[in-house]
């Protein structure tokens, strides 16, 4: 197999993953329906964040992968949260 390593994940983890996963969608609506002002949105992002990690390291297995590729990923990453923060500042100032 070249060599290459699998990892294999548990049904047990995948099940909590995907149970973890639910609660944070259930408190995306929660937030949405509070009165934050302008921190319901900044609610939601983290929540959206937190859901997206899980994804990352569980299902796309990026726990187990090697620190080149983690680094890439983290360059995408901040570049992505770069043009949403200039996204939030184009609207604040128009």
């Amino acid at each position: 197999m070249d060599g290459q390593r699998h990892t294999i994940i548990g049904y047990g983890t995948l099940t909590a993953v995907w149970v973890a996963l639910l609660l944070l969608t259930a408190l995306t609506v929660g937030i949405t329906r509070l009165e934050l002002g302008g921190y319901r949105v900044l609610g939601a992002l983290v929540v959206a964040s937190l859901k997206g990690g899980l994804v990352i390291a569980f299902f796309m297995q990026m726990k187990s992968e090697g620190g080149l590729l983690r680094l890439f990923l983290l360059i995408a990453v901040v570049t992505l949260a770069i043009f949403i923060g200039f996204t939030f500042f184009d609207v604040l100032y128009r």
